[in-house]
């Protein structure tokens, strides 16, 4: 994300990633390995064969050191994508999508893309999911109420990007419509 550093008040991409990776997803440990201790809490024990949730950060860590193929989440594949694109495309609501679905789909398709049936395929569909997200939330922004703004199912990543803009639009448009105070001389003229 490409903003001039007015607008950088928001979290960058790779910070939105690094919240991401402590979601859960299952791998399948190649590895022994006891239960371990972290900060965030303990994981394992691993035994190959027998399926394992774990934090993304820990099984890209693994994946990269060639001891566990990541399963992917259920909605990252072809078919979920293909429709929910056709939803971005012919309906005017956000179809529903993970909440941060942009960050762990990024994360997968760099560490695992072995791990991913169609990799080329699901980068593809992301990518026009996103612009037709996007293309949703310019014109979401243009219809823009001092009251509120509704863009459900809008996921960590989308609103990332808009707030910058949306923030600044409301103190405009809440200057714009604030009512004058009581006995201005404005008003005598």
């Amino acid at each position: 994300m490409s903003l001039p550093p007015s607008l950088r008040a928001s979290i960058t991409p790779p910070e939105l990633e690094l919240v991401a990776s402590e979601q859960l997803v299952e791998i399948v440990p190649l590895v022994s390995m006891e239960r371990t201790a972290f900060i965030s809490g303990a994981y394992g024990p691993l035994r190959p064969p027998t399926k394992c949730k774990v934090p993304l950060w820990m099984a890209s860590n693994l994946k990269l050191k060639k001891k566990c193929h990541i399963i992917p989440p259920t909605w990252l594949n072809v078919e979920f994508l293909q429709d929910r694109l056709t939803q971005e495309t012919t309906l005017p609501s956000f179809s529903e999508m993970p909440f941060r679905f942009a960050e762990v789909a990024k994360i997968l398709l760099d560490v695992a893309p072995d791990d991913l049936q169609n990799p080329e395929k699901i980068r593809t569909l992301l990518k026009d999911i996103r612009e037709a997200r996007q293309a949703k939330s310019r014109e979401g922004l243009s219809k823009l109420d001092p009251n509120e703004l509704i863009l459900q199912n809008l996921a960590a990543m989308e609103i990332n990007e808009i707030r910058p803009f949306f923030v600044r639009g409301m103190s405009v448009l809440t200057q714009l419509t604030r009512e004058p105070p009581a006995g201005d001389p404005m008003d005598e003229t």
